[in-house]
Order: C-alpha cells, then sequence, then structure tokens
C-alpha cells in the first residue's frame, strides 16, 4: 500500500480519554480523499507562506514582525493601552517567554514599556507608550495595504466571508476559549 503525502499528519485522532483512534470518515476510510488532500495541501501552504509574507513587509516598514505588530494592536485596543502579561500572552498566542523578549524588543525601541501592577503575586503590565502609538499609525496603513493585497483583494467577498466562517471553525476546534476571544473582540470593534 502507497502512502500518500502528509497521511500520517492527518489521520489520527487523539481523543479525550487520551487514546488514539483512526480517524474515520462516514464510510469507515481513514484517508482523505484527493479533494480533501487538495485542500489540505492548500491550508498548509497558506498556513507556510503568508505570516512569512506578512513578517517580510513589518521587518521593511519598520523592523518588526508580526508578532510583535500583534502585541500592539492588542495593546492598542486595551484600556488604557494596557495589559497584563500573562493575559498579553494568551492574545498573542505566545509563551511568557516569547513575549517577554518581544517586549523587551519593543521596549528598546521605546514602544512599550514594563511596569509592576497590584493585586495578587507578582504581575507585570505591559503599556503601549505614545511613541509606540504613534509608530502603530504610521505602520498600521501599509500593513493594511499589505493584508488587502495578499488575502481580501485576493478573492470576491464571497469567498472571503466564506474563508472567515472556515477559519472560525478551525480556530473553535483548536481552541474554544480562542474562539470565544476572538468573536467578543470582533463585536466590540466598530463597524466600517
Amino acid at each position: 500500500m502507497q502512502v500518500q503525502p502528509y497521511r500520517h499528519l492527518l489521520n489520527v485522532q487523539l481523543r479525550y480519554d487520551g487514546t488514539v483512534t483512526d480517524n474515520q470518515d462516514e464510510t469507515g476510510d481513514v484517508w482523505l480523499s484527493r479533494d480533501q488532500q487538495r485542500d489540505w495541501a492548500s491550508l498548509v501552504a497558506l498556513i507556510m507562506t503568508l505570516p512569512g509574507k506578512l513578517d517580510a513587509q513589518l521587518k521593511h516598514e519598520a523592523g518588526i514582525n508580526f508578532f510583535e505588530y500583534n502585541i500592539l494592536v492588542s495593546l492598542s485596543d486595551a484600556p488604557g493601552h494596557v495589559r497584563v502579561m500573562s493575559d498579553l500572552a494568551g492574545l498573542a498566542r505566545g509563551s511568557l517567554s516569547r513575549l517577554s523578549h518581544a517586549v523587551s524588543r519593543l521596549e528598546g525601541a521605546g514602544w512599550v514599556e514594563r511596569r509592576s501592577c497590584g493585586g495578587a503575586g507578582r504581575r507585570t503590565e505591559a503599556i503601549l507608550t505614545e511613541t509606540g502609538w504613534q509608530e502603530l499609525q504610521r505602520i498600521a496603513p501599509s500593513h493594511v495595504r499589505e493584508v488587502r493585497r495578499l488575502v481580501i483583494d485576493a478573492m470576491g467577498a464571497d469567498q472571503l466571508e466564506h474563508l472567515g466562517a472556515a477559519a472560525r471553525l478551525v480556530v473553535t476546534a483548536v481552541d474554544p476559549a480562542l474562539a470565544d476571544t476572538l468573536a467578543s473582540a470582533i463585536d466590540r470593534r466598530p463597524r466600517g
């Protein structure tokens, strides 16, 4: 039997009780169909190429990467432009260690500051500085142009709506808490 590409990655499912089972479809077939393989390979290509393109644009424009840009955006969306580091790590989808290194780079540029915050335990807040706010306003238009070029303008409105709906379904399957956070963040944003 010939193994098709990605089969070793696609067809095992970890059950909630910790046991591993074949992930079979309704016909009992554990392998992806040709159409499913095509769509999966397309998704993998998207996941592997889009972040690098966004990183390159931001690196060229402002000397930061996409992760750092998302930290700035998350801080700009917070009341007073302040977030507790552990909350920021969750929103940015990175470990506290990765976040700490990124915030150190942003601190070095004068875009973010850290301070101790009150409450239980030793907690630290990250604050978007006025310089950071100004830089984010400078960077954002070119970043949005790149997002438009690579994603929004590459498809019709219906295709984009379907892509967004599919992405939300996958995020819900992968990380329900993130899906809830995403939904509430989208609901809080002004329409436009």
